[in-house]
């Protein structure tokens, strides 16, 4: 059995039930991606079991540690993500005619849709509901159950998140 750190009586199976659903949750909210975000907990673990040595319970908690790793994880993962959607846009930008443009589109749509995934389901809601679909903060509130004042504050913090969500993606306006 897989031992942690100088924590004998603690095995990787042990670790993963008491940490496995929390870090989970933790890379499907800065993925957004279900499957990545299972492939990331493996990874926090596969890493974690390689270089259970350097674990110091005096330093930090299991836990801690465990956050760190799955922090880099995502970093890595989200960097790979954004080189890959990088290759697929310079590949369409050599293509002749309107392909660059449709490119262009298509790379802008999913990097918003990455981004919202990102922000809270309130905000998320205001922004897509008035923004994107177009319709009136009036219909929104009503549909919601919210005030429209109430309603325009989740859009203008609903657009500071995704900005914030966009820029943590690499993009800049």
């Amino acid at each position: 059995m897989a031992i942690i750190g100088r924590r004998a009586d603690l095995d990787l199976r042990e670790v993963y039930a008491a940490h496995g659903p929390e870090l989970y949750r933790f890379a499907l909210r800065q993925l957004g991606d279900g499957p990545a975000a299972e492939e990331a907990v493996q990874e926090v673990f596969l890493r974690a079991w390689r270089s259970a040595d350097r674990f110091d319970p005096d330093l930090a908690s299991l836990r801690v540690w465990l956050f760190a790793i799955a922090r880099n994880v995502v970093v890595d993962e989200a960097r790979a993500r954004a080189r890959h959607h990088r290759r697929l846009y310079a590949a369409a930008a050599d293509q002749p005619g309107n392909v660059s443009d449709h490119a262009d589109a298509v790379l802008d749509q999913h990097l918003v849709e990455q981004a919202l995934l990102r922000i809270s389901d309130s905000h998320r809601v205001a922004l897509v509901e008035t923004y994107l679909r177009g319709r009136s903060y009036r219909d929104v509130a009503a549909e919601v159950g919210v005030s429209q004042v109430t309603l325009r504050s989740r859009v203008f913090f609903g657009l500071k998140a995704l900005r914030l969500a966009l820029e943590e993606m690499g993009v800049r306006p």
